[in-house]
């Protein structure tokens, strides 16, 4: 094979490798999650039985570990058994048991569940014998002390927990220790939990603060390739999303260790995350497990503490329990309270082009007051920055488009020789300075924007069901309306790839008008992927975010009138420059 017939072979494979790029990129994670779906959430629920006070190991005697498979009451029977102090801030509300204390009634209130009229708060925590129990409780590993256990009641200084009303819990033991939790919130999600123990007693002791999160079963949410759901935390400065439900599943009773100076563990869903991150560079061992009955936990202990005869000791301890708002995440990062809780958000390999991209995003909501209206914006912007790019681009496939006689022409005269043909064309493309991969340059150059605004609308709570005009109620989730179903007047919903929305229909159409102003390609193989790649886009997007299929049709729209400005004006340099050649001679 000669030198020029591997070319012309090389440049039809890198088109090839542009195209099939694109497609596995936007098709995978809808092909891996309806084919390769993660794991169900398992329904077991998890009820809390107190174990032995004074536990001397470090063990789980006094956590909240042992527990049933199901629930044994209702949520509202489980809150009002026992004695409560309000939470309320203006992010947040619910209770928080005065036995254990267990952090165990949260809802969200600026987030609420559903679109519906009639919807409610997000509920993030649920106490422990009730459906779907999460809860986060605090207390100690005594040695030759009796410690409070979950059974414990604990005193109140105040009924209401709110910013700026801290509320002190106590509890003393017979033998003269008195244990205090004071919890402190802020505006947001974020408690302040200090645990002191004064020894009131004739002589020393030793007690091991730690703190739980206990979670019946896994999150409704999907783990995927594109974000990280289940058990996460951050230790020694460094994010790990390797632990999963499945991981701690394989690991038995023993779980996952890991000794830390500072960091969090936790919890994490797609959108919300419960972290206990004791304070500052504070070491500690942290664990992530199952336990016996099926209920997930991440705790963590800190050394233990000998505590003389009339002395105190103190420990604290920060607990997040709301939405991974970017914003708020950043605050608590740059203030120390919980190192690199950003972290929770998996950004993945391309975080340095998706952050800034979220930020302008977010500016551009916030200045339009519309994420609809933010992501056109956006799309002129892209479109904008990379014009430079496209004019180049385009100025070679204008002179394609000239030269389009010639290399039928060329075509004509070897069809029975395609060697010949394919050096003919060849040395064209050299003398007219043409690149035939021209036009895949820009869908290339897009595949990272893209991407990033892809994973934006995929784990930001900002975008989470925020409406456009019309139709358009949540640009997080697919286009609801199709004509398949008649724009719903049939009385059944077509499902995954068949649910064709108004805009992915008009995202094939603008697809195939773009395809229609670039040159033919000569390549037959080349002119059936391009024939068909329109059509199988529109498929292949309809389960995908209706802000994702905005910004394509958008940016198709908007190609094709940069296409035909473009086209025209150097289609007119040709043909100046030509009747400027006729004149001289």
């Amino acid at each position: 094979m000669t030198n020029d017939t591997r070319n012309g072979s090389d440049t039809r494979n890198m088109i090839l490798a542009v195209v099939l790029s694109a497609l596995v990129l936007l098709g995978w994670g809808y092909l891996s999650d309806r084919f390769m779906p993660a794991n169900k959430p398992n329904p077991t629920q998890t009820a809390t039985k107190a174990a032995p006070a004074g536990a001397p190991a470090a063990g789980t005697a006094a956590r909240p570990d042992n527990a049933t498979n199901r629930p044994t009451m209702s949520r509202a029977q489980a809150i009002g058994s026992v004695p409560r102090v309000r939470i309320v801030t203006p992010s947040v509300e619910g209770s928080l048991s005065l036995q254990g204390p267990r952090f165990d009634d949260l809802r969200l209130v600026r987030h609420i569940g559903t679109q519906e009229r009639d919807a409610v708060p997000t509920r993030l925590l649920s106490p422990a014998g009730a459906p779907g129990a999460y809860f986060a409780s605090f207390g100690w590993i005594g040695q030759g002390v009796q410690a409070p256990d979950g059974n414990t009641i604990w005193q109140a200084s105040s009924r209401e927990l709110a910013p700026g009303r801290p509320v002190t819990l106590s509890w003393t033991n017979p033998t003269g220790q008195r244990f205090e939790i004071q919890v402190a919130v802020d505006d947001a999600y974020l408690f302040t939990i200090t645990q002191r123990v004064v020894n009131a007693g004739t002589g020393p002791v030793a007690v091991r603060p730690y703190g739980v999160l206990s979670r019946s079963g896994r999150s409704a949410d999907q783990d995927g390739w594109t974000h990280h759901v289940g058990p996460m935390g951050v230790f020694n400065g460094a994010a790990n999303y390797d632990i999963n439900y499945g991981s701690l599943d394989e690991a038995g009773p023993a779980g996952e260790k890991i000794a830390t100076s500072g960091g969090w563990l936790g919890f994490t869903d797609k959108y919300w995350l419960t972290a206990l991150a004791p304070a500052g560079d504070t070491r500690f061992d942290a664990t992530l497990r199952k336990g016996a009955t099926g209920s997930y936990l991440t705790e963590y202990e800190m050394a233990p503490k000998v505590v003389d005869p009339g002395q105190a000791v103190t420990s604290t301890t920060h607990l997040f329990a709301g939405a991974k708002e970017k914003q708020i995440l950043d605050r608590y990062e740059a203030s120390g309270s919980v190192p690199n809780i950003a972290r929770s958000i998996d950004w993945g390999w391309f975080r340095w082009v998706m952050l800034p991209i979220f930020s302008l995003l977010l500016w551009l909501f916030h200045t339009l007051g519309n994420f609809g209206f933010a992501i056109i914006a956006l799309t002129f912007i892209v479109r904008l920055i990379m014009y430079p790019i496209f004019d180049r681009q385009f100025r070679s496939m204008a002179a394609m488009r000239a030269v389009q006689p010639k290399m039928k022409e060329l075509q004509e005269r070897h069809k029975d020789d395609r060697t010949k043909m394919q050096q003919e064309l060849l040395e064209l493309y050299k003398r007219e300075k043409i690149n035939p991969a021209a036009g895949c340059l820009p869908i290339f150059l897009q595949i990272p924007v893209f991407y990033a605004l892809y994973k934006v609308l995929t784990v930001t709570v900002e975008m989470r069901h925020q409406p456009f005009v019309g139709w358009l109620k949540d640009l997080s989730a697919p286009d609801p309306l199709t004509p398949v179903n008649l724009f719903g007047l049939l009385p059944f919903d077509p499902p995954g790839l068949l649910h064709l929305g108004v805009l992915p229909i008009l995202l094939g159409i603008t697809m195939w008008l773009q395809f229609r102003l670039n040159p033919a390609p000569m390549d037959e193989v080349q002119k059936q992927i391009f024939s068909i790649m329109p059509w199988v886009m529109m498929f292949a997007m309809a389960p995908f975010a209706a802000g994702l299929q905005l910004y394509w049709v958008v940016s198709n729209l908007l190609g094709i009138a940069q296409q035909k400005y473009l086209y025209s004006k150097y289609d007119a340099e040709k043909i100046a420059a030509r009747q400027g050649a006729v004149v001289k001679t």
